[in-house]
């Protein structure tokens, strides 16, 4: 991922894959922002303590460092679930109810989903110009959110997962993401081949390591995207505290930041629902 500084201050990561396709994805770093510490600095969350004009103050931000009117974005109040909205602008500045992944074919509608560790993931469709926006923490990793983003752009837009590029975004890594029992016996239950996605590291007997990248880069392969079209940042928010929130490494004491992404109008000038 390519890191971009603005002049506002605030910080973001762009995906290199998707550079020279038809849509926009940003995740913030938590820099150029007004909480105070614990949130410090760039936090999109009052829910964990935050006064709610400080993460307005945010949003805003961070919406005018990239360039998106921070009144049209449309977020979610995100469960740890597989339920997918479909989104027009129509719902443009709304907070859809109970559900981890948004999808559109609105051109420049943008979509907003916040994270401290779990994983974002984007779904774009360059032959029928569908965009997904995904919440994958551990919970909706193993009950399949990618392959029901996939499923839910299928019947919505008429996508074929072989033409769709992916992008999986700064989330807790292989190396840093110990889990319990319980964890452990769901992923297997649900995943197939599930035991590969644990580790333990040498001299540690118990309480192993989750790869979430891998289950779901999984996930995206088995339902036909292309791998060579999976892009994997790799960059661990437990290992990187001082760019991302992380709940894990800060104990919960901690914001959250966001991923913004919208399509941009298609390169073939095909008809496309955009906004006038």
């Amino acid at each position: 991922m390519q890191r971009i500084s603005y002049n506002n201050g605030v910080v973001a990561y762009a995906f290199d894959s998707l550079a020279s396709l038809p849509l926009q994805a940003y995740v913030s770093a938590r820099h150029g922002g007004v909480s105070p510490r614990p949130w410090r600095s760039l936090n999109f969350s009052h829910s964990r303590g935050d006064d709610r004009e400080r993460v307005k103050e945010n949003f805003a931000r961070f919406c005018a460092a990239v360039g998106r009117d921070a009144s049209q974005p449309v977020r979610t109040h995100q469960i740890h679930s597989t339920n997918v909205c479909q989104v027009d602008w129509d719902d443009a500045g709304s907070r859809q109810t109970r559900c981890d992944a948004l999808i559109t074919n609105a051109v420049g509608l943008p979509l907003f989903l916040v994270f401290a560790d779990c994983v974002p993931l984007i779904l774009f469709d360059p032959v029928r110009h569908a965009l997904a926006a995904c919440h994958a923490g551990w919970r909706g990793t193993v009950d399949g959110i990618a392959t029901a983003s996939l499923c839910a752009m299928a019947e919505a837009f008429g996508t074929d997962a072989s033409d769709v590029h992916a992008g999986i975004g700064p989330s807790i890594g292989p190396e840093s993401y110990q889990v319990g029992e319980d964890v452990i016996q769901r992923a297997v239950s649900r995943l197939p081949g599930g035991e590969r996605y644990f580790h333990s590291r040498d001299g540690e007997r118990t309480n192993p390591y989750f790869d979430l990248w891998q289950a779901n880069i999984d996930q995206l392969t088995a339902a036909g995207v292309s791998p060579g079209q999976i892009e994997l940042a790799g960059i661990d928010t437990a290992r990187t505290t001082g760019d991302f929130f992380s709940h894990r490494a800060e104990k919960g004491q901690c914001g959250l930041f966001g991923l913004l992404t919208w399509l941009e109008p298609p390169a073939n000038g095909r008809r496309s629902r955009l906004r006038i």
